[in-house]
């Protein structure tokens, strides 16, 4: 084998192991890029308020603050993500009203609506065509607790729309990267009845469109999707919130050996659950935002896991990071 043919494979075989890590990293990357507004590779911390309809951030890189008008209260959902794809976080909003998403690109600062769901629809965007571009993307409930769920899907890389049906009205829509292949699962949280009783995830793997039901979690527990362990896959995880004035316990079950992760943070009256990567590991980091003093607790997985608090905003203002939280 002469030189450049060494050359040749030594750099395959580096493109090939950088593929794969990008890969193995894809599931939290792009719920990391949709709060990542300055592209440093950390979730920022940002809030909404809604009487002034003005998105106002922290960015990671140099504590930037920022605010930028964007959407109208009452009738607007904000739906973070990276629709343009340059790993930057994208404001953007769906008005129930008329159905339109509108955002502004990070990639150039340009205005974009886009006509895609109807009123009463719910926004589950996500990447799963695997294009790394946020799909915009919505659930339709039929009418009855046992009414059939459609998830209907603007697939970015081609424009087509795809519609999956999936699901029963009375669950809630849980999205994630169950099988590690770059594009987002289509699955449901089905709680039971009660505290007591057993809730199960329900998915469909895109990789090869086998169906899975894994107990996990019981009635009245959040769903808080992240990739805890940076094996590149959506573990199941819920937060419970016990009695009033117990402490939040978070159940993840880990995708890479199927083992339980658990872990008390957070209180049972005042916070609302904002997991993302804030350290930029690649893990999800346990977060709760405490509305009644308008503070963000972050317990970073790298390092020695310390404890972040940080206060930001006012107790009214909705934290944009919840929206991943059902």
């Amino acid at each position: 084998m002469n030189k450049k043919t060494r050359t040749f494979f030594r750099s395959a075989l580096t493109l090939g192991i950088v593929g794969l890590l990008t890969l193995a990293a894809s599931s939290q990357v792009k719920l990391r890029n949709a709060l990542d507004y300055d592209g440093d590779g950390k979730a920022d911390i940002g809030v909404w308020r809604q009487s002034e309809n003005i998105w106002y951030l922290l960015k990671s890189n140099g504590n930037q603050f920022a605010g930028v008008n964007f959407g109208v209260l009452h009738t607007d959902t904000l739906t973070p993500g990276d629709f343009d794809g340059d790993g930057v976080g994208d404001i953007a909003v769906w008005r129930y009203t008329d159905g339109t998403w509108y955002r502004l690109n990070s990639s150039n600062g340009t205005f974009v609506a886009t006509r895609f769901g109807l009123q009463g629809d719910e926004c589950v965007q996500r990447d799963y065509d695997g294009d790394g571009r946020t799909d915009a993307a919505i659930i339709r409930r039929a009418a009855g607790a046992n009414g059939a769920i459609t998830w209907w899907i603007l697939n970015s890389s081609n424009g087509s729309v795809s519609a999956y049906p999936f699901g029963v009205s009375s669950d809630d829509a849980a999205p994630g990267d169950f099988d590690g292949d770059g594009r987002f699962d289509i699955a449901v949280y089905r709680s039971g009845a009660n505290p007591s009783s057993q809730s199960y995830f329900y998915y469909v793997r895109s990789i090869d469109n086998g169906f899975v039901a894994v107990p996990w979690g019981v009635g009245g527990d959040w769903v808080v999707p992240g990739d805890y362990d940076n094996d590149g896959k959506t573990d199941l995880a819920v937060a419970r919130r016990g009695n009033p004035g117990d402490q939040v316990t978070w159940f993840v079950r880990r995708s890479s050996d199927g083992a339980l992760y658990a872990k008390t943070f957070g209180d049972n009256e005042t916070d609302t659950p904002v997991q993302n990567d804030y350290d930029g590991d690649g893990r999800t980091d346990i977060a709760m935002w405490r509305e009644s003093t308008a503070t963000f607790y972050i317990l970073k997985s790298g390092g020695a896991g310390e404890t972040t608090f940080v206060p930001f905003g006012f107790s009214t203002d909705q934290p944009i990071a919840a929206y991943d939280v059902h």
